[in-house]
């Protein structure tokens, strides 16, 4: 019998009038791998920060079994700035230690992209301070993972990973004898990790068997039932069933006779996007031009990240962008908006970009746009158009889309600087809709979004007549929207992928196998040259990246004494005292600059 590790009894948490939990209770079990879904605001991290007694409730108790290890993911992180990334995710350990352990090692690939922590300008010993959000977020993430809790609580653990990052973490959560509690939006990792679903709606919490796939049919189910959602949310959840069910059957594990009774609930609902009627419509909207490119080179400052690209964006094409970070997604979107704003006169660093004359493009950058925080929803929304022809002929005034996008009439009158991120970005997304482009360029959309509005999105999207280009780390989104995948892999080129983001991971696996494979063929060839063992050359190489990393420290320790003495040039006894610091480190780094030398001559 399972050993219940935390329990929720009876709680309730009141946030000035407004109840955001009353009366819970709930209990997490060993083995128990369980997601936490609902809007944004409803009371989700307020659960789990409860759940894991950082926040006490109004009423009821929580309880912890005794000795319970406990480690939780929270959106902001408590490690030290003056610290590195060695001291808080290694912890000491010597570099033989961790190296030739293979849990540490696959979770420091798995999150950071390579042992050498590529992108982090000092590897392990990077200072952490500097760091952004996303990088401190890794960093907090995978020393949570070094350990070995009795119970995980993750509060949105997929912000600032990609693709690959994601389909690791969900690989390596299954792989935990853990017992996890997390909050996500994204969809697919929901299903790819959970067996249960923690629903926060309304002050309540409803607990669902199985992962995001299973969820959604007994929500649909159970509305059908009672009969107690609006029409709209019953239309809105067998849509997504369909596309589940048809789209991709393998997802879930529910037994047969629920795989039958999910199919007899969706036998009437059609495909989420009728493809023959949207392509005739977006052609005579759009012409036969859309964006063609020639020959396109496109670089950020003197990096070259796309060389003698030939692709043609048509009318209706709906495409999904996948690719590594800082391999040119956002800078091949920029390219083309730049031809398009200023019709044809800015081109990129070489070839050329043709833009369709009837095109009406709406970007969506990864920054929200700033709008007077004294405008009200509603009227920012109609400083665009009152009302927006969506196609098929839908039309919607903009208080109906503000509805359709979570605002309603009570909440269209809100401020814009009293919105949070996610609605924020929903205002920026309707705003876009409302001025009725032709093609948009959606650049990380479901940022800040919640499950319901991801759904919204995306039941718009599907009756959208125009083209699309998307890139996203959300898979479930790219999926769920796009037609057709490419790829920017790091090697200047663009390809087609087929077989979709499974295809993408698998070439990315290919690649690090054959980069691998090729490091350890030169190694015989170059310690042949060098007089050295493979194993000595091995080692020189590895002391002397520790020397850089020590010399690059040094460096910096050697810069703040410099502006400390400047500082305080007027105090004689300090400049006294920072002058032989001075000295001290600039003799440690001759030292160390002689040895990296004498290693440099036998490799």
């Amino acid at each position: 019998m399972a050993v219940n590790l935390a329990t929720i009894e009876s709680v309730t948490k009141v946030y000035g009038t407004r109840a955001l939990l009353d009366g819970v209770s709930l209990g997490v079990s060993e083995g128990d791998r369980i997601g936490v879904v609902g809007r944004n605001g409803d009371g989700k991290t307020t659960l789990i920060r409860m759940l894991a007694k950082l926040e006490e409730p109004d009423t009821g108790r929580i309880t912890h079994s005794g000795g319970l290890q406990l480690a939780v993911l929270t959106q902001h992180d408590s490690l030290d700035p003056e610290a590195t990334i060695r001291h808080e995710v290694i912890a000491g350990r010597a570099d033989h230690e961790w190296l030739g352990d293979a849990r540490i090692r696959d979770i420091v690939q798995g999150l950071f992209g390579g042992l050498d922590l590529p992108g982090f300008a000092n590897g392990l010993d990077t200072v952490i301070g500097p760091l952004s959000g996303g990088e401190r977020r890794r960093i907090a993430l995978a020393k949570l993972l070094l350990g070995e809790p009795d119970l995980v609580v993750l509060d949105e653990p997929t912000n600032h990973l990609d693709v690959e990052g994601i389909a690791w973490l969900a690989k390596h959560l299954q792989n935990r004898r853990s017992a996890l509690v997390c909050v996500t939006h994204d969809r697919w990792f929901l299903d790819q990790v959970c067996t249960r679903m923690w629903d926060v709606q309304r002050g309540e919490v409803r607990e669902y068997e199985g992962g995001y796939s299973d969820y959604v049919f007994a929500r649909a189910e159970r509305s059908r039932i009672e009969a107690t959602e609006e029409q709209k949310r019953q239309n809105l959840a067998r849509k997504e069933l369909a596309w589940l069910r048809r789209g991709a059957p393998a997802r879930t594990s529910k037994p047969r006779y629920r795989i039958e009774a999910a199919n007899a609930l969706i036998a009437d609902v059609p495909e989420p996007r009728d493809k023959s009627e949207l392509m005739k419509f977006a052609n005579a909207r759009l012409g036969r031009t859309v964006f063609d490119l020639e020959d396109v080179t496109v670089k950020a400052g003197d990096k070259l990240l796309l060389e003698r690209l030939t692709w043609q964006l048509g009318p209706g094409d709906r495409i999904g962008l996948l690719g590594v970070n800082g391999a040119g997604k956002t800078s091949l979107l920029r390219a083309m908006q730049a031809a398009y704003a200023t019709e044809g006169d800015v081109q990129p660093a070489g070839g050329v970009i043709k833009v369709g004359k009837t095109v009406r493009l709406a970007y969506l950058s990864q920054e929200v746009a700033e709008l007077d925080p004294a405008t009200r929803v509603l009227q920012a929304v109609e400083q665009v158009r009152g009302r927006v022809d969506l196609g098929k002929g839908r039309e919607m005034s903009a208080g109906q889309l503000c509805e359709q996008f979570g605002f309603g009439k009570d909440k269209q009158w809100t401020p814009v600087g009293d919105l949070s991120g996610g609605e924020r970005r929903r205002l920026q997304l309707l705003r876009l809709l409302m001025d009725e482009p032709n093609v948009l360029f959606l650049d990380e959309p479901t940022n800040d979004l919640d499950i319901e509005t991801l759904n919204q999105l995306e039941d718009v999207l599907d009756g959208w007549p125009g083209s699309m280009v998307v890139i996203s780390h959300d898979r479930f989104f790219i999926e769920r929207t796009t037609d057709t995948a490419y790829a920017l892999l790091g090697d200047r080129r663009m390809r087609m992928l087929p077989g979709g983001v499974d295809e993408y991971l698998e070439r990315r696996t290919a690649m690090a196998e054959a980069a691998a494979a090729v490091a350890a063929a030169q190694v015989p060839a170059a310690a042949a040259a060098s007089g050295l063992s493979a194993g000595d050359l091995r080692a020189a190489k590895k002391e002397m990246q520790k020397l850089e990393r020590q010399i690059a420290k040094l460096d910096e320790q050697e810069s703040k004494l410099h502006t400390q003495l400047a500082e305080h040039a007027a105090d004689f006894s300090k400049v006294a005292e920072l002058d032989a610091q001075l000295r001290k480190v600039r003799e440690d780094k001759e030292e160390l600059e002689m040895s990296w030398l004498e290693l440099a001559e036998q490799v």
